[in-house]
């Protein structure tokens, strides 16, 4: 629970920070490339993560790394979470900005999942007709799941849609017995 408010309290005060400046969209893409960064280059996660490691080395590196590459409020996110110690958190973080941009501009977030990865139309598709079912605009992320067999589920802010083929099988097991 502690480590829902931290990804909030944090991601509401980039949220603040980026509205103030005007720069909402910029931060989102940029904070998404260095969570890219972060995936590509996991010793360099790991680096920043590393407790035995000193915050002046920390910040040294990520200012080599990014300086110039991503804008001065985020680079002094990154800063702050070195200084708190927090910066395993800076995927969350993430997403709850995202999250706050997304409610702001009327879209709800969710994910899509399938058991092979869908086209971009295929998830078009999916969100207008999530969109129409649930009276909201609908934004969904595609990840894999090999347990569903075939089909699809979403899941955005808490509902499911469940349109697997293990969901139908389940549903006729239960009519059965």
């Amino acid at each position: 629970m502690a480590e829902l408010t931290i990804d909030r309290t944090y991601g509401s005060a980039l949220y603040q920070a980026a509205r103030e400046v005007d720069k909402k969209d910029l931060i989102l893409d940029e904070a998404c490339q260095v969570l890219t960064i972060f995936e590509q280059e996991p010793d360099l996660y790991t680096f920043v993560n590393y407790p035995a490691i000193s915050v002046k080395e920390k910040k040294t590196v990520l200012k080599n790394v990014f300086e110039g590459q991503i804008c001065q409020e985020l680079l002094n996110l990154l800063y702050v979470l070195v200084d708190k110690g927090r910066t395993y958190h800076f995927p969350k973080i993430v997403k709850a900005y995202q999250e706050m941009v997304n409610h702001e501009e009327g879209f709800s977030y969710g994910t899509v999942y399938s058991v092979q990865p869908l086209k971009p139309e295929q998830i078009e598709k999916l969100e207008a007709e999530t969109a129409s079912l649930l009276q909201q605009n609908v934004r969904l992320e595609n990840k894999l799941d090999k347990r569903l067999i075939g089909g699809v589920k979403i899941l955005v802010d808490g509902r499911i849609i469940d349109a697997s083929i293990r969901k139908r099988f389940e549903d006729l097991g239960s009519k059965l017995f």
